[in-house]
């Protein structure tokens, strides 16, 4: 039998997730397409969060974007991932047969535990990925103990 680490919360957040998915994915398909273009907020962009023993690695696919749309933010343990994709297209000298790439204005927020080390946040955005690597502070990585065997 293998030991896991008990997470209380973890289970509750994953279940927020899926419900939060699930209306985005029901009121989308329910509104007509040019609705869903034309809104605000078109779009959200797809996230993983993996966490190891230095840190806590978020990546979001947001391809089609400059540096400079993207904002990233830290406020009261909440990681705000925020920007907006504009609109490619010039409609005077084209004509549409299928649009299904969304634009628009996006944000994703997500907790982040209290052992990160805010002053160490870095990201970088390659090939349409945005990493956020958010370092464990020194006090909250897991030390081993030597044991003496006498």
């Amino acid at each position: 039998m293998a030991i896991v680490r008990w997470r209380p919360f973890e289970d509750r957040m994953s279940v927020q997730d899926e419900m939060s998915r699930f209306f985005d994915t029901f009121l989308t398909k329910r509104l007509p397409i040019k609705h869903i273009v034309d809104s605000p907020t078109a779009w959200l962009p797809r996230v993983d969060i993996a966490e190891n023993e230095d840190g806590i690695l978020v990546k979001a696919d947001i391809p089609g974007m400059t540096k400079d749309n993207i904002q990233i933010t830290l406020s009261e343990n909440v990681l705000s991932v925020s920007g907006e994709k504009k609109i490619e297209r010039n409609e005077e000298n084209e004509n549409y047969h299928r649009t299904e790439r969304v634009f628009g204005s996006f944000e994703r927020s997500f907790y982040i535990p209290n052992n990160v080390d805010a002053t160490k946040i870095s990201a970088k955005y390659t090939d349409g990925v945005l990493t956020v690597s958010l370092p464990k502070k020194e006090e909250a990585k897991p030390k081993e103990i030597p044991v003496d065997v006498e």
